[in-house]
C-alpha cells in the first residue's frame, strides 16, 4: 500500500551487490509510477527513467528542455513506488560542474539507484539522432568528478554515457571510456553502438560495468538478453519501449473511436477493471480504511 517500504539506500546497497555478480540486470523504462509496479511484479531487476520519456510526457522533444526540477520531481514519484532500485538520466547535469554536483543531491534525495551524466554539449539531443556534438575530454571528466564528489551515500551509482562514437568512432569511445572510469565513474553507458563487437570492445577495455540501451529505431541492433550477456555487458535498458507500446494503443483506439463511434472493439484488448485495481492493491487501501474507521458506537450515556 503507498510507497516502498524499502529505504532508498538499501535499494542501492541491493543494487551494487547485483552489479557485483556480474550477471545481466534488465531495467526497462517506466513512463510513469503505476508502470513501475508492474516491471516490479514482472520480476525485473530495476526500473530506468528516461529523460527521453520525461520530455514526451510533457509533450517535448529530448533536446535538453526539461529542467532539473522536472526530472526530479518525476524521479521520486517512480522510485517511491517500487522495491526495485531505479536508474535515471540525468541528461548533461543540466549544466556544467557546479550543476552538476547539485543535480547529483537533487536526485540523491529523490530516491534513485543510480544516475548517468553525458558528454554532449549543453544542451544535448536525443542520443540516436544525427548532428549531436561532444564536449571535450577535460569536461567530460571535470563533469564525473564533480557528480562522484558531490554524493554523500557511497552506493549511488555515478554512471558516465559517452556519445563520442557517432561523432569520432569506435576507437575514440573507447579511449574515453577508460577515461571516465579513471575520473571516477562507477559504470560506463557507450551510446549508439553498431554492433555486438562495439559493445564487446568497451566490455574489454574497463573494469567497472556497462550497460547497454536497446532502443527501438535507434542505431544499435536490438539485441537478446542472451546476446548481450554473452558479451558481458552488465545492464539492459528499454527506455521507451513501454511509452511507444502504450502510445501505439492509445492511438490505434483514438482511430477505433473516430471510426465506430464506440470503442466495443477494443474493449478485449484493454487491462481489466479488475487487474488495475489488483495493481494499484485497492484491497490494501480498503482494509487499511476499515481498520482505522472500525468502531463500535457506544450505546450507553
Amino acid at each position: 500500500m503507498l510507497y516502498s517500504s524499502v529505504p532508498a539506500h538499501e535499494k542501492r546497497a541491493a543494487f551494487r551487490a547485483r552489479l557485483a555478480t556480474g550477471e545481466l540486470l534488465r531495467f526497462p523504462g517506466a513512463f510513469n509510477p503505476l508502470s513501475a509496479r508492474l516491471i516490479q511484479e514482472k520480476g525485473f531487476e530495476g526500473v530506468y527513467i528516461s529523460g527521453a520519456v520525461i520530455a514526451a510526457d510533457l509533450g517535448l522533444p529530448d533536446i535538453g528542455l526539461t529542467t532539473l526540477t522536472e526530472v526530479a520531481g518525476r524521479g521520486r514519484q517512480i522510485s517511491r513506488m517500487t522495491d526495485l532500485p531505479t536508474l535515471i538520466d540525468a541528461d548533461t547535469g543540466f549544466g556544467e560542474p557546479m550543476n552538476v554536483a547539485r543535480t547529483v543531491q537533487e536526485l540523491e534525495d529523490a530516491g534513485v539507484a543510480g544516475l548517468h551524466i553525458e558528454d554532449q554539449v549543453n544542451p544535448k539531443r536525443c542520443g540516436h539522432l544525427d548532428g549531436k556534438a561532444v564536449v571535450g575530454l577535460d569536461t567530460a571528466t571535470k563533469r564525473i568528478r564533480a557528480a562522484v564528489d558531490a554524493r554523500r551515500d557511497p552506493n549511488l551509482l555515478i554512471m558516465a554515457r559517452t556519445d563520442v562514437r557517432a561523432v569520432e568512432g569506435l576507437s575514440a569511445a573507447v579511449d574515453r571510456a577508460k577515461a571516465l572510469v579513471d575520473a571516477g565513474a562507477d559504470a560506463i553507458f557507450p551510446e549508439a553502438m553498431a554492433d555486438l563487437a562495439e559493445f564487446e570492445a568497451v566490455r574489454n577495455a574497463v573494469d567497472v560495468p556497462v550497460l547497454a540501451n536497446m532502443t527501438e529505431f535507434g542505431k544499435s541492433e536490438l539485441f537478446t538478453a542472451e546476446q548481450l550477456a554473452s558479451a558481458g555487458i552488465n545492464i539492459v535498458i528499454h527506455p521507451v519501449s513501454l511509452l511507444r507500446i502504450a502510445m501505439g494503443a492509445a492511438e490505434r483506439g483514438l482511430d477505433t473511436l473516430v471510426a465506430d463511434g464506440s470503442l466495443k472493439a477494443e474493449v478485449p484488448g484493454m487491462q481489466t477493471r479488475a487487474r488495475l485495481y489488483e495493481l494499484l492493491d485497492y484491497s490494501g487501501y480498503t482494509a487499511f480504511d476499515t481498520n482505522v474507521f472500525d468502531f463500535e458506537v457506544p450505546t450507553g450515556r
